[in-house]
């Protein structure tokens, strides 16, 4: 049987929706779209380098749970309602997926609330270990 299991971050918006922040199903994580709340005292930055900051660490705090790290992202999805706040945060994600190249899209679209810039969704491939089963 494959391991499935989910993983909460804390943030007011996974109880009062009803989802996780990721979902590990056997070897696959599916991140969900994050954006660049701070989940301890959701709060959110005007910036938009900022907010692509925090998310990556919301982001990485889900990977690191589920036994994985951004090197293990084999897809990105990038979501913004200005496609002018786009370039701004490229130094910011060529850092974090540069030597990765995982594949990615940006879309235009509106969020769930006008103080987000952005919004990310990974997914990755756990590492093959011991507590892995094999297909």
């Amino acid at each position: 049987m494959t391991e499935r299991r989910a993983i909460l971050s804390g943030s007011t918006f996974e109880e009062e929706i009803g989802y996780a922040r990721a979902v590990v199903d056997g070897d696959q994580v599916h991140v969900s779209g994050t954006t660049g709340f701070d989940y301890a005292t959701m709060t959110i930055s005007d910036d938009v380098v900022e907010q692509v900051e925090q998310c990556l660490r919301n982001i990485g705090a889900a990977l690191a749970e589920a036994g994985c790290s951004f090197a293990d992202v084999v897809r990105v999805r990038y979501l913004l309602p200005d496609r002018a706040d786009f370039e701004p945060c490229w130094p910011t994600l060529r850092r974090c997926f540069g030597d990765v190249r995982p594949a990615a899209t940006m879309l235009v679209c509106g969020l769930a609330d006008p103080r987000m810039k952005l919004e990310i969704e990974v997914y990755a491939r756990r590492p093959a270990g011991p507590d892995i089963r094999p297909r």
